[in-house]
């Protein structure tokens, strides 16, 4: 089985969030396992509780749904999940405020900020994308050799957008030139989904796979992501995890 932390601030009536909750469940009946989820509230993530409350999970997901509660409580979570090799998974929002903790933390850019929050920081490594990209659906390519190409055995696939904010072509190059690498562009090198190529699973995507995922046909990057959850399960109980098929 895998127990997997959601920080986000949970709202019922969010599509996305159900469909994240969903979507996870698709891919472990997939696998023939459990996956017991929890949702984190941001504004309850920082320094002094982080461990406290993600240690116990093995997998978290950074979900849709920014500006969060807490950027604070986000960043501490994706900082906390990269810095300890815990499996994680980040979609749109997520995917933002992955890269902002990324540029804050690995690069040192202090001011690494998202220009929907702070339109006025000095270094925006998010901003408004030339196009929106709210309800578009976009054929994106992935590099060869990468944990996401590996996961859709195709080389391109079509995924659904609801964002107006991506990696600020600007300091492209920059965030992307060391083991943060762009695993699927779009067009003449749009970036929509970075990993870390050091991590046991660390994958950001600009899109929402969880909206295209069914019972029947589970997203093959939230079943690569349980999959990696259930791994670290077993290594963490001593190999001792055992599969039960989901109810």
């Amino acid at each position: 089985m895998g127990t997997l932390g959601i920080i986000g601030d949970f709202n019922p009536e969010s599509e996305t969030h159900r469909a994240t909750r969903e979507a996870i469940h698709h891919a472990a009946h997939a696998l023939g396992t459990n996956a017991v989820v929890s949702w984190l509230l941001t504004s309850e993530l920082r320094a002094g509780t982080v461990q406290q409350l993600l240690d116990p999970f093995d997998a978290s997901w950074a979900a849709p749904g920014s500006p969060y509660v807490s950027m604070e409580g986000a960043l501490c979570g994706i900082q906390f999940a990269r810095e300890r090799d815990r499996p994680f998974f980040r979609t749109r929002g997520g995917f933002q405020h992955a890269l902002v903790e990324y540029a804050r933390h690995v690069l040192k850019l202090q001011d690494a900020d998202l220009e929907e929050t702070a339109p006025y920081a000095s270094t925006l490594i998010i901003n408004r994308l030339a196009a929106s990209l709210v309800g578009q659906t976009q054929t994106i390519r992935f590099t060869r050799g990468t944990k996401v190409h590996h996961a859709y055995s195709v080389d391109e696939a079509s995924e659904e957008f609801r964002c107006n904010f991506g990696l600020n072509p600007v300091y492209r190059a920059l965030v992307l030139r060391g083991p943060l690498q762009c695993s699927s562009v779009y067009g003449e090198g749009e970036t929509r989904v970075v990993e870390l190529t050091s991590h046991r699973f660390f994958i950001a995507t600009l899109f929402l796979p969880q909206l295209r995922s069914a019972p029947a046909a589970p997203h093959p990057l939230i079943r690569a992501y349980l999959n990696a959850a259930v791994a670290f399960h077993g290594t963490r109980h001593g190999g001792k995890n055992r599969r039960k098929a989901t109810t």
